[in-house]
C-alpha cells in the first residue's frame, strides 16, 4: 500500500467521521426543538442530519471512483510491459 493510499484512507475515515459527528449533532438539536417546543431547532436539527447524511453518501461515492481510479492505473501498469514487449 502506497502512502498515497493510506493518506486517502485516512482522509475518507476523517470524512466519514466528521458527517457522523454533524449527523449526531442534527439529531440532538431536533431532540432539543421536539422537547422545548421550538421548531427552529427542530429543523435545524433535522437540516444537520440531512447535511451530514449527504456528506457522507458523498464521501463513499469519492472513495469509490478513486479505488476504481487507483485499480484502473494499478491494471495499466502491469499491462504496459507486455504491450512493450509485443512491439
Amino acid at each position: 500500500m502506497t502512502d498515497e493510499t493510506k493518506e486517502n484512507e485516512k482522509s475518507g475515515l476523517t470524512e466519514n467521521l466528521s458527517a457522523v459527528g454533524q449527523m449526531i449533532i442534527g439529531e440532538i438539536e431536533a431532540i432539543g426543538g421536539i422537547l422545548t417546543g421550538d421548531p427552529v431547532t427542530r429543523a435545524e436539527g433535522e437540516f444537520n442530519v440531512e447535511v451530514g447524511s449527504l456528506h457522507q453518501e458523498t464521501n463513499k461515492n469519492l472513495t469509490a471512483i478513486e479505488q476504481n481510479e487507483e485499480l484502473h492505473q494499478d491494471t495499466s501498469n502491469e499491462a504496459a510491459p507486455f504491450r512493450n514487449k509485443a512491439q
